[in-house]
């Protein structure tokens, strides 16, 4: 760990202010320690609970995580060591804006853009406030309304100006609390810029809504009692668009931000530590953004101005710069590739083409271009590519979706999230608290119930405590959730950000071999469920011989017994249980209707249990008034079974083993030949494993099979000890 690392402060907004001096830090810092949960292989707890989710009690072994500040989480996995290229956005990725510093002068810039253009001037007596808007709100021009919705467009809040509304007030405008996404109506506010823009729009709106010179008489705008003009929030949000559009256009925002860099800028020495330690592991790093290179110029030099740097130019550290990208129309057609003189910043004639001009050389920078050029002149292919960025838009779905990049969204806000998961970590223990007396009420209950229980009481306990949760990240609540229920913004990072983390300098605490292994995405039948199902459950037949105590209770997960008919022309055999307990004695069908896989069909009609199962019959005829050699043209075909899935010898299929591999060969995993080399392990292990003998009396991948009078007795967990994250 370095040295001069220094802790980013953290406003109600979750993004990073002034960075405190290192010597103020206090000796002990529980934050720098790394996070160990140490549970006893095969120890039976109480399961956990979130109050979003059922985390396995029966996981054994040691986890090791590390601090959760230095953290890189996952949604899909994703090797380091396959990385050649890393890409990296400008601002707000590499270039960290002081918060909320950077955010109220863009908003006084914005609100003096709209004085101009003719609104009130006591708008300008109006401030920034942080703890307002958060990432990924959708604004409704019709009505004028913030709405925080799920993945889904179900609304989880609506607020109009700064007034919440009730969800009476709510159904009235969106039937069902339900809003369609539509290009022309709904405009999404999911960048970082987005933030001051949200709380001047909602300044400007709350302004006309609760000011009595103006008509609040129609839900699509105000009417200017003086001037008899109306006044609809669509053009409103127009005017505030165009506001913010000028103050980047016309290079104020810019001007103002270079011009006081200590003020507005971050520097982090770790950044050319990191770029260099990148280099040194033979990867290639390149700045893609869409800011002009003059500013480009004069962040980053400001940003590699650090005494480590040793006087070093900034685009030493980087081996392709494209700046004015226009993401994301960078990612389809783009525009023509031009080079950018480094002294002057203009634009030479001509552009780049590697037929003719050969590779790029280094300290090159071009402005424009499109992805087809740069991962040719890169000779880079989609999968090679890691970018970096904090645009979900912009950077992360549009390279995901058309190029196939591997991708890192910036999300500085996880830091205060991260905060409020730990400090109020009491109410989502209460929620769960909450559930399982909800689902307490019900536990005797079926369909013959007359009365409807009283729930009041614990639902309005759950939306207090809910309220108080939000209340906890800011007047909007959580960019990821409201409740149990996620939202828009947390949905679109899960589908299109590989790895996500508060800053890209995390990278810094990882090594380039690394391997990030995503966590099981459990459904709530596998997340809420034990790992016990009852046999014959919804099977009438079936049903009946366990209620007479002919047939067995409860089986291990993966031997449920199912209903299958057979013709006339068949001959029984024994089937036994694979824990050698209760045998079924069936028929097997040698006509038609036999399972084309070789497996024993059943007719529980003529089915008959016995409950001696000392000694196993396997093989042997059981029905009276037959001989036994007669049976052994009817046996079961021996299958030899994989460790974990029961498939018949000679049938091979590829499995995705989630491991960020490609394979050798465009056919591995299909048609392979049975034994011999077609089976052996790959290398390293990548694809299936070589196809074993499986004990007769035990299935595969359980070593020790419970009873089903003791479904847990001698059953044992065991997980290894990964040291992913």
């Amino acid at each position: 760990m370095l040295d001069t690392q220094q802790p980013t402060a953290s406003n109600g907004n979750g993004q990073a202010s002034k960075r405190a001096d290192s010597s103020k830090q206090p000796e002990n810092d529980d934050n720098d320690q790394d996070d160990i949960e140490e549970l006893t292989p095969g120890q039976m707890v109480e399961p956990i609970t979130t109050g979003y989710g059922l985390l396995d009690p029966l996981a054994g072994g040691k986890k090791y995580y590390r601090s959760s500040h230095h953290r890189i989480f996952v949604n899909r996995s994703l090797s380091l060591e396959k990385i050649k290229f890393f890409g990296f956005d400008m601002d707000y990725t590499i270039a960290e804006y002081k918060s909320p510093e950077f955010e109220a002068l863009a908003y006084r810039l914005a609100i003096k853009k709209l004085v101009d253009m003719g609104y009130p001037k006591e708008l300008g007596d109006t401030a920034y406030d942080p703890s307002f808007p958060v990432r990924g709100l959708w604004f409704d021009t019709l009505y004028g309304n913030f709405l925080k919705v799920d993945a889904y467009g179900n609304i989880l809040v609506c607020v109009h100006g700064f007034k919440f509304m009730k969800t009476s007030e709510i159904f009235s405008i969106y039937p069902n609390k339900f809003v369609q996404m539509n290009d022309s109506r709904i405009y999404v506010l999911n960048t970082l810029f987005n933030q001051p823009e949200t709380c001047v729009l909602a300044q400007v709106i709350d302004y006309f809504s609760t000011n009595d010179d103006y008509d609040r008489g129609s839900p699509y705008g105000v009417k200017d009692n003086k001037a008899n003009l109306f006044m609809p929030f669509k053009s409103m949000f127009q005017d505030v668009r165009n506001a913010f559009d000028q103050i980047h256009a016309d290079g104020s925002l810019k001007k103002e931000t270079v011009d006081h860099l200590d003020e507005y800028v971050v520097i982090d020495e770790r950044i050319p530590l990191l770029f260099d330690r990148m280099r040194e592991n033979g990867k290639k790093v390149f700045l893609l953004t869409n800011s002009g290179y003059k500013y480009t110029d004069q962040i980053m030099s400001h940003l590699f101005s650090s005494p480590s740097c040793k006087s070093r130019s900034w685009t030493s550290y980087f081996d392709f710069i494209i700046v004015d990208a226009r993401k994301p129309l960078f990612f389809g057609e783009g525009t023509i590739l031009r080079q950018v003189d480094g002294k002057t910043g203009a634009l030479r004639i001509g552009t780049h083409i590697e037929d003719f001009c050969g590779p790029l050389l280094p300290d090159q920078i071009f402005s424009g271009g499109n992805c087809d050029t740069l991962t040719k002149l890169m000779g880079a292919r989609g999968r090679d590519v890691l970018y970096v960025g904090d645009h979900i838009y912009g950077d992360i779905l549009r390279s995901k979706k058309i190029r196939g990049w591997r991708t890192f969204l910036v999300v500085p806000e996880l830091q205060r999230e991260l905060e409020v998961w730990s400090e109020k970590r009491h109410l989502f223990q209460k929620l769960s608290e909450l559930d399982i007396r909800l689902g307490d009420v019900y536990k005797n209950l079926d369909s013959s119930c007359r009365e409807n229980p009283d729930i009041s009481q614990v639902k309005s306990q759950i939306r207090t405590t809910i309220h108080e949760l939000d209340m906890s990240y800011g007047a909007l609540g959580s960019i990821f959730r409201c409740g149990s229920r996620q939202t828009h913004f947390a949905s679109q990072i899960a589908r299109y950000a590989d790895l996500y983390a508060c800053t890209f300098l995390n990278l810094f605490y990882y090594p380039f071999s690394y391997f990030f292994r995503s966590p099981s995405a459990l459904l709530p039948h596998e997340s809420t469920v034990l790992p016990q199902a009852t046999v014959g459950r919804g099977n009438p037949r079936l049903e009946s011989l366990v209620e007479t105590g002919k047939g067995p209770s409860t089986a291990p997960v993966g031997h449920i017994i199912s209903d299958l008919s057979l013709n006339s022309s068949a001959a029984a055999t024994p089937v036994m249980s694979p824990s050698g307990g209760t045998q079924i004695t069936g028929l097997v069908s040698t006509g038609s209707a036999a399972n084309s896989a070789g497996f024993p069909k059943l007719d529980l009609d003529s089915a008959k249990v016995s409950q001696d199962s000392s000694v196993p019959t396997e093989g042997k005829q059981v029905r009276s008034g037959e001989a036994d050699a007669d049976s052994d043209k009817f046996k079961p075909p021996k299958f030899k079974y994989r460790k974990d899935s029961l498939v018949p010898q000679g049938v091979t299929h590829h499995h995705d083993t989630d491991d960020d591999s490609e394979g050798e060969s465009e056919d591995s995993g299909h048609n392979q030949p049975t034994g011999g080399a077609g089976n052996a392990r790959r290398k390293g292990g990548q694809h299936s494993p070589p196809i074993q003998d499986a004990p007769e009396d035990t299935p595969p991948g359980i070593s020790s099979v419970p009873t089903a009078s003791d479904p847990m007795s001698d059953q044992t967990f065991v997980s290894k000890e990964t040291g992913t994250d």
